[in-house]
């Protein structure tokens, strides 16, 4: 029985509390639809052409290769950056007595993912992918190889010129770009190197790979670029 009364007071009370009208502004709250976040950025958010100084000023640090490149980016909502890089890499070294010239261009696609994209600035911190690409020829020069039996003949130097090869290597990187004045900005990136593949030839191979640089299965590298915001 007493179940039965506390029951009945139960169903009593919510029907009471359903009864009550709720006043008009908290009708209103419950009608409001619920606000969705969206993004004040246009897809198309400006083009950049960059100029990169450090391959040029590292010949003047004691290095044995220079190299200049241009680059150019679109941002997309401010958050992925699609870039190409164009350059040109050359050297003159000697290592163990031997003689390395090469100087060709070098091709790189990727990448760059903006982390502070909702601050909609043109100074960000970015991450990168790159995948790279160069075709080239080199000339390899060596001494004369003595021949321990017969040392009194004729010994024909090690020369091999316009060989040629082609690389290809992957690249992770991380950059900052800082807004100088107005369309104008400075960038910075480290960059970590791992190389896919190069082909050997018959009798040497390659010392140095434009872009890449030493012929190492991993490289370290940097870039430090003067770069312009397009006018449209």
């Amino acid at each position: 029985m007493k179940k039965r009364i506390f029951a009945s007071f139960i169903s009593l009370a919510a029907l009471l509390v359903l009864s009550i009208p709720l006043s008009a502004q908290t009708q209103k709250q419950i009608k409001k639809p619920l606000k969705v976040f969206k993004e004040n950025i246009p897809l198309y958010n400006g083009t950049f052409v960059g100029v990169d100084l450090f391959g040029i000023g590292s010949k003047a640090f004691g290095g044995n290769s220079i190299s200049s490149e241009v680059s150019v980016d679109v941002s997309l909502k401010n958050r992925f950056f699609p870039i190409a890089e164009v350059g040109f890499g050359k050297t003159d070294m000697d290592k163990n007595g031997i003689s390395y010239q090469s100087s060709a261009p070098y091709f790189r696609l990727g990448m760059n993912y903006n982390l502070m994209y909702k601050k909609n600035n043109l100074s960000h911190i970015y991450i990168g992918a790159r995948y790279g690409f160069s075709s080239l020829s080199y000339d390899v020069k060596g001494p004369a190889l003595t021949d321990d039996i017969y040392p009194t003949s004729n010994n024909t130097p090690f020369v091999y010129n316009g060989e040629k090869t082609n690389a290809h290597w992957m690249e992770l990187l991380f950059g900052i770009r800082a807004q100088v004045h107005k369309n104008f900005l400075m960038g910075w990136s480290l960059r970590y190197k791992a190389r896919i593949s190069v082909k050997e030839n018959e009798h040497s191979t390659p010392e140095y790979i434009p872009g890449f640089g030493n012929n190492k299965s991993t490289n370290f590298g940097a870039t430090y670029s003067l770069i312009y915001k397009l006018p449209f």
